[in-house]
């Protein structure tokens, strides 16, 4: 996966946080609210930009944006705006607490947010999650997860110092094809299979590195890592390991079937739905969009029209989606 970059959201050119500020405090102040001002102001700007206003506001109010957002809005729409007020490191560790707190964890929010990550931001989250939860990402993980699934998130998020995901170092092909015959006996040249090897190589290996080790192994096994993946580990393991296959592949096709999956059958799955737009905005978004047409002959938007979005919440998954 060669790290796209076709953000919906790239800020604005002329940016003045003291104005964005003002037009926000007058948004919110007296009777009523202006959500369209609101809207058409946190939809544009970039986070860095959503920060810069935030200080501004702190500075020029003494108020916190945030609180008085949250005071004014209701419901999903409040949702999506304090998703994008907060730095994003900050706003997946949020996520990640809410999946694991409670009865029952969300196998599901950990890979989307863990599997499809890279070094850089991996590294970010877990510094982000103890200083807000005071707790290590990783112990909170090991205390809601368990076997070869708990092994391969805590690889990912603890290997950050021996170089995990490291998207700077070039393809290695030499070291590509012997992990690729490693894989290859840990799994199908053998009865039973060696997690570990998976685990080691899936959460170790930067992206660009597995797509060679992905290729080389079709050439030695004759049939693609997804197969074998699917043929030999079950369970959450296995959708672990192929989500990270497939964010190798084609990281904006995995989050189109999020999203699909997110909005289709009884009730929206909004807290997916918000997440993926809102973290994916400014990376990868309009490739998003593309490949979801593509998958399902739908655009996006109005897959978000036609669903069970409606009023200022619709407006600004929209607004951020940019043009369909």
């Amino acid at each position: 996966m060669a790290t796209v970059h076709e953000p919906t959201v790239v800020g604005v050119a002329h940016f003045n946080a003291a104005e964005d500020a003002a037009a926000l405090r007058g948004a919110m102040k007296g009777f009523g609210t202006d959500e369209n001002a609101i809207i058409e102001i946190l939809t544009s700007r970039s986070n860095a930009q959503r920060q810069a206003i935030s200080q501004a506001f702190t500075h020029e109010y003494g108020r916190d944006i945030i609180e008085d957002l949250k005071s004014e809005l209701g419901g999903h729409f409040e949702d999506v705006i304090v998703a994008l007020m907060l730095p994003p490191a900050e706003y997946l560790c949020k996520e990640l607490h809410h999946c694991m707190e409670g009865m029952g964890t969300d196998e599901k929010v950990l890979v989307e947010i863990l599997c499809t990550r890279t070094k850089k931001e991996i590294a970010e989250i877990v510094e982000a999650y103890e200083r807000l939860y005071n707790r290590p990402l990783a112990e909170h993980m090991c205390s809601e997860t368990s076997g070869d699934f708990r092994r391969l998130l805590t690889l990912i998020v603890t290997a950050k110092q021996q170089g995990a995901r490291d998207e700077e170092a070039g393809v290695d092909q030499a070291r590509a094809a012997e992990a690729a015959q490693q894989l290859y006996d840990a799994g199908e040249a053998k009865w039973g299979t060696d997690e570990e090897i998976f685990n080691k190589i899936l959460a170790h290996e930067s992206f660009g590195q597995l797509r060679a080790i992905f290729e080389e192994y079709k050439n030695i096994s004759g049939r693609t890592i997804e197969q074998a993946i699917k043929a030999e580990i079950a369970g959450e393991l296995s959708e672990a390991l192929s989500a990270i296959v497939e964010c190798v592949e084609n990281q904006a096709a995995w989050f189109a079937q999020r999203l699909r999956d997110a909005m289709q059958g009884l009730g929206t799955d909004d807290r997916t739905l918000i997440r993926i737009i809102v973290s994916r905005s400014e990376r990868d978004l309009a490739a998003i969009k593309r490949e979801y047409e593509v998958l399902y002959d739908k655009t996006l938007v109005s897959e978000v029209r036609q669903g069970e979005t409606s009023g200022d919440y619709r407006k600004a998954l929209i607004a951020l989606l940019g043009p369909a």
